[in-house]
């Protein structure tokens, strides 16, 4: 474990939790292992497994090393060596990104790019959380808050208070909603007019297949990302190998489009149709697929909150900045979110100072968690261009930047890759910031910020 990762809070806090998701399991762990007494409040039952692949990046690898997990995570993962750009059509390779080798990721940014299952993920925080004395509540459906006097009530009527409350509840929470109602700020989905599949192919339908092309990719330790008009789909091996994920982006055309859940059934007649005429090695993995075994979602954007906190209350995650799958880094920023919450709420001396805190972590995430979430449109359209010169012109602008960045490994770059993840200054902005040292460095500026007057030299303790 890091060495910081044992400085403990300078204030114990009573802290409520609110979602056993990603980031409220995140927070969990952060907030128990620096000495805080710490409740999750899940509706619930139970902690069930859903969901498909999720990429480790560098940004949220580093956290997890950070808290001491990422080892537990790496025997379930997979370390990508490289993603590989293809054409829809034919699927000869555009471009490729080299993670590995000299001058790949983990020589740059310290630690391994992976791809896992979400509910591995999922696993391994909540592991983490409950090894450092995190109480977990299932069977605990949140209905109603108070942010002025920082207390929740239940279902059943029993009102629950502590010193501070986070909401990671997702982006339908209650506590979104209440912050956005005092901005008078319409909360409403917005259409993205994408949807997508998720599909699991098991590696012994994979190896048993007659082409060669399908058998062999379920070995390759290479994201594969095929490019078509208006679609694109990603693909990877997880879990050590023993299943096939992709994710399929494509225009949503059902009359009644579907729920933003993880756990819709979609058609895979309606998928292949969506998919016909694309290379056989696609075909082919979409003809594996068991019926029922289809999941859909409709990909909505939301508005972006002028605040995140209000009194001792804070969002985290989904919950303040739901990210669309187009640049991979939902679980990422959910993770940061958490790092950086426990960072600003271990520095606070007094409970009464808790108000300030969660206005640094606010000030700290809000523009880059913003930007992230912004530049899914630019990479959703890069990515669904249609044929014809502008995807030429893609097309080219990414073998020219695969090129440059296989003959410099450890140069800058040279041409910018329309595709974020083979892009050298992309990959420096997402995976290469260390949001904990940040956030000690510059605690006690920006606390002098938000509280308008000068203040003395606040003591940095972290995880």
């Amino acid at each position: 474990m890091d060495s910081d990762a044992s400085l403990k809070c300078k204030t114990p806090l009573t802290v409520l939790i609110i979602g056993a998701g990603i980031g409220g399991l995140a927070l969990g762990t952060s907030l128990s292992l620096s000495g805080h007494t710490v409740t999750i409040l899940e509706a619930a039952p139970e902690i069930a497994e859903v969901g498909a692949g999720i990429q480790i990046a560098p940004n949220l690898a580093r956290i997890l090393q950070r808290w001491d997990l990422l080892g537990e995570l790496q025997k379930d993962g997979v370390v990508l060596e490289g993603n590989s750009l293809r054409r829809w059509s034919g699927g000869e390779e555009i471009g490729r990104t080299e993670f590995g080798g000299h001058g790949g990721v983990e020589g740059r940014f310290g630690v391994p790019l992976m791809v896992a299952h979400r509910a591995d993920l999922q696993r391994v925080l909540l592991n983490g959380a409950l090894r450092a004395g995190c109480t977990l509540l299932t069977d605990h459906r949140v209905t109603t808050i108070d942010l002025n006097l920082t207390k929740v009530q239940l279902s059943t009527g029993e009102w629950m208070s502590a010193d501070t409350i986070l909401a990671a509840d997702g982006i339908r929470s209650p506590t979104r909603a209440a912050l956005a109602s005092l901005s008078s700020l319409p909360d409403r989905p917005l259409p993205t007019g994408d949807a997508a599949y998720r599909v699991l192919i098991p590696r012994s339908q994979m190896l048993s297949h007659p082409d060669p092309e399908v058998a062999k990719l379920i070995d390759m330790n290479v994201g594969i990302r095929w490019m078509g008009p208006g679609r694109h789909i990603m693909a990877y091996p997880i879990k050590g190998g023993s299943v096939y994920n992709m994710v399929l982006l494509h225009p949503d055309t059902s009359s009644t489009p579907t729920a933003e859940s993880w756990t819709q059934r979609g058609s895979k007649a309606e998928m292949l149709a969506h998919y016909a005429g694309w290379n056989t090695t696609v075909t082919n993995l979409l003809e594996m697929v068991p019926e029922g075994e289809v999941m859909e979602w409709t990909l909505n954007s939301h508005a972006e909150l002028p605040t995140w906190i209000h009194n001792n209350t804070a969002l985290v995650g989904d919950a303040c900045h739901p990210m669309l799958p187009y640049v991979a880094q939902g679980a990422a920023q959910a993770v940061e979110d958490a790092a950086v919450l426990t960072t600003c709420l271990n520095m606070v001396q007094r409970k009464e100072d808790v108000g300030d805190a969660l206005k640094v972590y606010e000030r700290l995430r809000l523009p880059r968690a913003s930007a992230i979430q912004r530049s899914a449109a630019t990479t959703r359209a890069a990515l669904h261009l249609p044929d014809g010169s502008e995807q030429e012109i893609r097309d080219t602008q990414i073998r020219e930047a695969s090129e440059q960045a296989h003959a410099r490994p450890e140069g800058d770059g040279g041409t910018k890759n329309p595709d974020m993840w083979g892009d050298r200054a992309w990959q420096e902005f997402m995976w290469g910031v260390d949001v904990v040292g940040e956030c000690v460095d510059k605690f006690g500026k920006v606390l002098e910020e938000v509280r308008g007057v000068r203040v003395g030299r606040v003591g940095a303790s972290t995880l």
